[in-house]
C-alpha cells in the first residue's frame, strides 16, 4: 500500500522535473481528454492506472493546464449512471476519450459516433460491435483488448490445482456483453474433463450476487471464478468478502482482487494497458484517426496469489504454482 501512495505522491509532485522540451513540444493550443471509468473516485487501483496514464502523457509532452485539460467521470456499474456520466463528459467536447471496459464504450458509442475513443480492458471489441476488426477498426474507437478467450480456460485449471477437492464452480459473469457468454463457454469446455460442474451467476446488482453466492455455498466442495467485466470490478470487495465468509476458493481476472483478499488472479496487466494507451491518445491528438489504429492484444499476463487467504481456507498452494507467480502476498 505504501508503494501505491508513494507513486501517487511522486506523480503529483514530479511535473516540474519533466523535461521542458517535452512539455512544450505540443504547442500552446489547449486540448481536452475525457476519461470515463466504471469505478468510484476512491478506487485505489484505478487511481494508480490513471496515474500511470497521466504520467505517460506528461512524458509525451502533454502538460495538464498548459496544453491539455483532463475531465474524468466515475460512472460505477449502474447503466443509468454510466449514461448520465457519459452525457456529461461528451457535453464538454473532448478531443478524445479514454474508456475503461465494455460498459463505458457501449454508452459512448450509443451517444456519439464522432468523438475518438481509446479503450482499455475490453474483452471482445469485435463481438461487442465496437470495431469492424482488430486490424482495421473502421470507426471512432480503437484500443487495447484485455484478454484472449483461451485465458479463461486457465482459471478452472489453476483453481483445481490449488483446491483439488473442488467439484463445483460458480462463474460470475456479465451476461449483457458477448465476452461474458464467450468466457463462460471456454470455462465450461475446460471444466468438463476436470470433472467440475459449472453454474453461471450473473453480475448485475450486488444484492443479486450476494443471494446467488450464498445459495451456491450451501453445498460442499464449491469454488468461484470471477470472469472479466466492469461490474465485477465494481463489486470486487463484496465478492472477496462473500468468498471469505463462505470459505470458497476463488480465482479472478484481475490482481486487485488478490490485493483485496482474494485467493488467486490471472489476467492482463492493466497498468501496462494504460501506459500503452498514451501512445494512441497522443497520435489521435496529433491528427490520426482511430479507424486506422489497430486494436492491440495484451502482451503481459500476471499471476497473483494470496497465501494468507490460502491458509485461511486450509489450502496448500503447490510449489509449481508459486514458482509461476508474479506477485505473492504473504
Amino acid at each position: 500500500m505504501s508503494s501505491r501512495r508513494e507513486f501517487i505522491v511522486l506523480l503529483g509532485g514530479g511535473a516540474a522535473a519533466w523535461p521542458l522540451a517535452a512539455r512544450a513540444q505540443q504547442g500552446d493550443r489547449m486540448r481536452r481528454i475525457g476519461i470515463l471509468l466504471p469505478a468510484t473516485r476512491e478506487d485505489a487501483e484505478f487511481q494508480v492506472w490513471v496515474g500511470a496514464f497521466l504520467q505517460g502523457l506528461a512524458l509525451a509532452g502533454w502538460n495538464i493546464g498548459s496544453n491539455v485539460r483532463i475531465d474524468t467521470r466515475h460512472a460505477g456499474s449502474n447503466t443509468a449512471d454510466v449514461r448520465r456520466q457519459t452525457a456529461e463528459l461528451l457535453a464538454l467536447s473532448p478531443d478524445v476519450v479514454l474508456a475503461h471496459g465494455a460498459s463505458t464504450v457501449v454508452a459512448l458509442l450509443q451517444a456519439n459516433r464522432n468523438v475518438p475513443i481509446v479503450f482499455v480492458n475490453v474483452a471482445d471489441p469485435v463481438g461487442g460491435g465496437f470495431v469492424g476488426s482488430l486490424a482495421q477498426p473502421g470507426g471512432n474507437a480503437t484500443g487495447f483488448a484485455s484478454l484472449e478467450y483461451s485465458v479463461s480456460g486457465k482459471w478452472p485449471e489453476l483453481l483445481k490445482q490449488v483446491a483439488p477437492a473442488m467439484t463445483r464452480l460458480a462463474v460470475l459473469r456479465d451476461p449483457t456483453t458477448p465476452s461474458g457468454s464467450a468466457q463462460f463457454g471456454v470455462i465450461q469446455a475446460v471444466a468438463s474433463p476436470l470433472r467440475l460442474e459449472v453454474s453461471p451467476i450473473d453480475v448485475r446488482d450486488g444484492s443479486d450476487v450476494e443471494r446467488a453466492v450464498t445459495a451456491f455455498s450451501r453445498s460442499v466442495n464449491g469454488g468461484l471464478i470471477v470472469a472479466a467485466s466492469g461490474g465485477a470490478l465494481v463489486h470486487r470487495d463484496l465478492i472477496v468478502s462473500l468468498a471469505a465468509t463462505h470459505k470458497l476458493p476463488a480465482v479472478s481476472f484481475d490482481r486487485s482482487f488478490v490485493r483485496a483478499g482474494g485467493l488467486i488472479s490471472y489476467g492482463s496487466d492493466h497498468l501496462d494497458q494504460y501506459r500503452r494507451a498514451v501512445g494512441y491518445v497522443d497520435r489521435i491528438l496529433k491528427g490520426e484517426k482511430p479507424a486506422q489504429l489497430p486494436v492491440q492484444a495484451p502482451i503481459r499476463y500476471e499471476l497473483a496469489i494470496n497465501l494468507k487467504t490460502a491458509r485461511a481456507l486450509g489450502l496448500d498452494v503447490p510449489a509449481t504454482v508459486l514458482a509461476r507467480a508474479d506477485e505473492v502476498i504473504e
